[in-house]
């Protein structure tokens, strides 16, 4: 029996990325509930899994999420940096605001930014929670640094 990619039929389960995430999920909250026993719970030791994250991607998702890491320390520092999933994510109180997916992590064609209920970038009725992303200009880099401060206000 082969292992399942991203692009096989939706009614045959999980894909075998989609279960290597909730695993790394899992190990998430045993490391972070394992630091909070041990007092080893400190925002310098989640941004250290947050980079490391980062430096595992290949090109070009490392580049887009190095950018998007340094956009959101510089606009919205209020967000702690830790791992979602395998992925770079951001959070106010605890909760994920807004994360990075790399394209390579569900073998898609784009890399996605994504914003949780949390994040307060309502517009109107209807509003989007994610944006694809192949490469960052200038303007996307200045239209995501308002929707990431934005969403933490």
């Amino acid at each position: 029996m082969t292992e399942k990619t991203a692009t096989d039929a939706p009614d045959e389960g999980f894909t075998a990325e989609e279960r290597a995430a909730m695993k790394e999920r899992a190990k998430e909250l045993k490391t972070t509930a394992g630091r909070k026993r041990t007092g080893k719970s400190t925002p310098e030791a989640d941004e250290k899994d947050v980079l490391e994250k980062i430096a595992e991607m290949p090109e070009p998702d490392r580049v887009i999420a190095e950018a998007i890491h340094a956009i959101v320390a510089a606009n919205a520092p209020e967000l702690a940096p830790k791992t979602w999933y395998g992925m770079p994510g951001y959070a106010k109180n605890g909760k994920v605001v807004v994360f990075f997916q790399g394209a390579a992590k569900f073998k898609t064609r784009y890399a996605s930014l994504g914003f949780n209920d949390n994040a307060l970038i309502d517009e109107g009725t209807m509003w989007p929670v994610a944006y694809a992303l192949t490469q960052l200009t200038a303007d996307d880099e200045a239209r995501i640094a308002a929707l990431i401060a934005k969403a933490a206000s």
